[in-house]
């Protein structure tokens, strides 16, 4: 976790274990994340301090990629328990899970509209990756893109009037956004390395991402039309001694009031 301009990172899970996809409980009490602590990946949930973490799936599948309900209640996640992965939804506390997608197909990064009426995704079952768009019970199925290409990681803007999301459409992973259904898109990144996995800042003013700019995965911060890049974190071999597998910073997640800690 760091301030929004990058200073005062700190550690917040510290194990031998590789933690990931962190999201943030919508009252920023909670953070939901991904660790294979346990010998497989799981959904775990802890205090904002890092403290008291808690398995919430438990099985022998690979579960990942956790997204929070607007109210609180749920968590959405994809699965392979039943042979490929699905999005599934969960009670906080593990219980009920349910297969909302439930085909043959690889569906991934759920993410639930902030009126909490919807949960976008992307998935294959078309041929290649495309945002998807669904009702939180898995009914009235939209597809919103349409090409050759790989799109992927769609994420609700704030005021649940755009989806931004990574596509390779243009040669190279880039961010963009569109309205909810799928119209006028804009590519909002724009050089030669790879952009992905864009989170909106709570008031819908900047998109933090992960990029290779300067040739490790690193968090950036932009305006939310694409102008004003900043590299919030900064740990470039050149500069921090450490193995590349660990020098890689992933995952963007805005705290619900950007400032608290």
């Amino acid at each position: 976790m760091m301030d929004t301009d990058g200073a005062n990172p700190i550690n917040l899970t510290n194990n031998e274990a590789n933690d990931g996809y962190p999201a943030w409980s919508p009252d920023g009490m909670r953070i939901a994340f991904v660790s294979d602590r346990e010998g497989n990946s799981e959904i775990y949930v802890m205090d904002a301090d890092g403290r008291n973490p808690i398995n919430l799936t438990g099985n022998n599948a690979i579960d990942t990629a956790p997204a929070w309900s607007p109210d609180g209640k749920h968590i959405a996640f994809v699965s392979d328990r039943d042979g490929n992965f699905e999005i599934y939804v969960i009670d906080v506390d593990g219980r009920n899970p349910i297969n909302l997608t439930n085909n043959a197909a690889t569906d991934y990064h759920p993410n639930w509209s902030p009126d909490g009426e919807y949960i976008a995704f992307d998935s294959e079952r078309d041929g290649n990756f495309e945002i998807y768009v669904m009702d939180v019970d898995g009914r009235n199925l939209t597809r919103l893109t349409n090409n050759e290409d790989l799109d992927t990681s769609p994420t609700w803007s704030p005021d649940s009037e755009h989806i931004a999301f990574n596509s390779e459409r243009d040669g190279n992973f880039e961010i963009y956004v569109m309205d909810v259904d799928g119209r006028n898109l804009i590519r909002l990144t724009n050089n030669y390395t790879d952009d992905i996995f864009p989170a909106w800042s709570p008031d819908g003013e900047q998109i933090a991402f992960t990029s290779t700019s300067i040739g490790d995965w690193e968090i950036y911060v932009m305006d939310a039309d694409g102008t004003n890049p900043i590299n919030l974190t900064n740990n470039h071999p050149s500069r921090v001694l450490l193995p590349p597998d660990e020098r890689d910073d992933l995952y963007p997640a805005w705290s619900p009031v950007a400032a608290s800690r």
